[in-house]
Parts: structure tokens; sequence; C-alpha cells
């Protein structure tokens, strides 16, 4: 028997509607075994090419299209592959229950973002924070009670889903639980988080919110400036609690460690290395990525200052991160800045202000905040004011005298007099 397998893709013309829109199906076709389906989406006849079997021209909708059953392919010969290592007779039909049983599989969004999040419990104190866990509770109730306020369901396909229904649940956030913009794209992002994972997992072939745009809230400035910085460095406060809060917050700006990663920090975490250089190299809780800082001073001094205070041999003896972030408002207060003043803005003055804005490399910053790509590490990092200046500056000094007018062109001075 003729155990090849040929998959093409043609449109079901007899159910073409007044738009000139038709179904997209799909046939597998196995030796004199054959089945067709459904690809669940729709084109236009006049984008449609019979001979390839696929939408014509490079048009938005054409390449979505295009997109989707090429994965939808590459899942059908994948599932072919596994079929055939453990089945003798593969059959179309047999091939088709395998595709369409992956397909189906934790095919509603409430049930998957559920599934998804017991497991992300399970990580929760390992590789995974509790705040975050947090979020993503929070999220799945938002989206959980917008699908029975709209849709007076439990949960919903993920074929049914298209771009009114991302549009409503924006609505829905905006209007109705009246959310900030950030919040609401937050909560959006986490939505969308599952609909990837999803599309990874080939239990759907495309983004169906491809053509939502959100409207993101203009980001505010993140890290301390120099001036802001030194501020808080020559400040001394009263209470003993504060100015303990004061040193970790430096620690941070001068290492880029979040609050738990400085939580975790022990003398093991501590590396001198053959240049004499002292290192901090642990693992950062949140992602499971390595961070390895080198110590500059202040970070060196506060070890120093807080040495054998700690139980279980930790650098510091660390309160809540919430006790953390009261005090730093105090410590904003006093000082005259005039921000929201939080122990993670420590991180991003780390990136920003402590390390680009000195000439280190945008990679090395990545590799010490311990990211796993340098679009997080874009996130953190602003280029400041200063950094421009020192920039132009440095340029300055090394062209000065290489170019210069040495004549003025006559017809121009000419005219000038005239």
């Amino acid at each position: 028997m003729d155990n090849n397998l040929k998959v093409s893709f043609y449109l079901k013309k007899n159910e073409v509607n007044a738009d000139g829109i038709a179904p997209v199906m799909g046939r597998i076709r196995i030796g004199i075994t054959e089945e067709t389906f459904s690809a669940k989406t729709k084109i236009r006849l006049s984008l449609w090419d019979t001979n390839s079997g696929r939408a014509s021209g490079k048009s938005k909708e054409a390449t979505q299209l295009n997109r989707k059953l090429d994965t939808m392919n590459g899942v059908i010969n994948a599932r072919y592959r596994e079929l055939f290592k453990t089945t003798e007779n593969v059959t179309a039909k047999k091939l088709k229950v395998a595709f369409q049983g992956i397909a189906s599989h934790h095919a509603t969004l409430i049930d998957y973002f559920e599934n998804y999040l017991n497991e992300y419990e399970k990580r929760v104190g390992k590789d995974r924070e509790k705040n975050s866990y947090m979020n993503l509770k929070y999220a799945l109730i938002y989206l959980r009670e917008f699908i029975k306020a709209k849709y007076k369901m439990k949960d919903i396909s993920f074929s049914s889903l298209n771009e009114s229904f991302i549009e409503d649940y924006d609505y829905y956030l905006r209007i109705t639980l009246g959310f900030a913009p950030r919040t609401i794209s937050k909560t959006i992002s986490t939505m969308r988080r599952m609909i990837k994972f999803a599309i990874n997992e080939s239990i759907i072939f495309c983004d169906p919110f491809y053509k939502y745009k959100a409207n993101y809230p203009r980001t505010k400035q993140k890290y301390l400036t120099e001036a802001e910085l030194e501020k808080i460095i020559n400040t001394t406060f009263d209470k003993m609690c504060i100015n303990f809060t004061k040193d970790m917050f430096l620690f941070s700006c001068f290492t880029g460690f979040a609050y738990r990663d400085l939580y975790n920090l022990t003398e093991k975490n501590i590396e001198k290395a053959s240049d004499g250089v002292l290192w901090i190299k642990t693992t950062r809780q949140k992602t499971g990525v390595a961070s390895n800082v080198p110590l500059l001073d202040i970070p060196i001094q506060l070890i120093e200052k807080y040495n054998g205070m700690a139980k279980d041999r930790k650098l510091f003896p660390m309160t809540s991160n919430n006790n953390l972030n009261l005090n730093l408002k105090k410590i904003a207060s006093q000082c005259g800045i005039k921000r929201n003043l939080s122990f993670h803005v420590g991180r991003h003055t780390y990136a920003s202000t402590v390390t680009l804005s000195q000439g280190v490399p945008i990679e090395t910053v990545s590799s010490m905040l311990g990211h796993k790509d340098l679009n997080t590490t874009n996130h953190y990092a602003k280029i400041t004011y200063e950094k421009v200046l020192k920039d132009v500056e440095a340029i300055e000094s090394q062209i000065e005298n290489r170019y210069e007018l040495t004549q003025i062109d006559e017809h121009y001075e000419n005219n000038n007099k005239s």
C-alpha cells in the first residue's frame, strides 16, 4: 500500500456568501484513503489560487491565511510521522482523528488558562514569584466574569474568538470595571499570552486578535537621575529602619538585584575572581537565568556594614517588600523626589543611570540583570539626557579641528554684500 501523505487545501465554493467569501477546506490523502476537514477559516474567492492551494498576493489577509495553512500542514505531517512509527496501517481517517484530537485538547480558553495557572502555582517559591501567580489569578477572574456577563457562558472555545471579543473585553475592563489604562494593557496581555501558548501547542493555528492594537499608556520614568541618586546617598534619616531601607535600595541601584533575589543572597553567592574583583553570582528566582554582577564600592561597603547580622549566613537581614516600599515613600518625600519610588526603581536605575549611561554595552547589562533576551533589557534601559550629552561631547573632542570651512563661496559673499 502506498503510504505517502499528501495534504492540500481548497475552497468550498458551494457555500460562498454574498460577499464572495468561502470556507477553506483541507484534504488528507494516504494511499487510496482520503479524508476532508474544515480549516476553520474563510477567504475571498478573488484572493484564492487554486493551483497552489493558498491565498495569492502579499496582503495581510493573504499572509495571515497562508501562515495558518502552513502551520496546519506542519502539524498534520508531524502527527503522521508519529503515527507511522507506532501504527502498521496508517490511513487518512486515523491521521485526521490524531490531528483533530490534538486540536481539541484544552480547546476552550478558561479551561486552558486554569490548567496553566495550576501548573504555575506548583512552581511558586521555586522559580516563580507569588505576586506573578496572583496577577495571573486575578486576570483569570476578570476573564471568567467577562465571558459570563457578555456571553452568559462559563467558557468559550478558541475557535469562537475573534477581533470583536477582545474589543468587547477591552471595553468591559475600561468602562464596566473602570480600570486604569496600564491595568487594562497588563490584563489583556496576560490573556493574549494564553493565545500564544495555544498556538505553540497547535491547539489553534493563528492569533485571532492579530488586528488588535492596545492603547498603551505612556511609560513613566522608572529610574533615578544621577542628581536624585546622589541626593539619597547623601541624606541621613532619623529612624534606623529608614536608613536600612536606604541601604538596601542603594544596593539594588548599584547591582540591579530585584527584591526577591536580594532577599535570597547568601555569603556563598560572593566570589573573588583571580584579579581580586568581588562578584555576586546567583540565579534569578523569577526566570531561573544566571545573573553575575561585579561589585562596585557602595555594595561592598554595605555587605561589610551588615556582615553577620542576618540568619542562615544571608547577606542582609531583609524585611518585607511592602515595608521597604512604605519607607521609600518617606525617603522620596524627604529628598524632594516627586515621583513614585518603589524598590524596583533600583533595578531600573542600575540599568539606565549606573551602567548604560556610563557606556556599558547593553549586552553586558542584559547579562548582569539576568535577562533572557535584549528586548527585556530595552524595557528597563533608557538612554538619559546625560548620556546623550556625554556622547556628543566625546564626538566633539574626537573631530575637533579635523573639519574646517576653508573658504566662503565668492558668489554667496557677493550676494550678501549687495
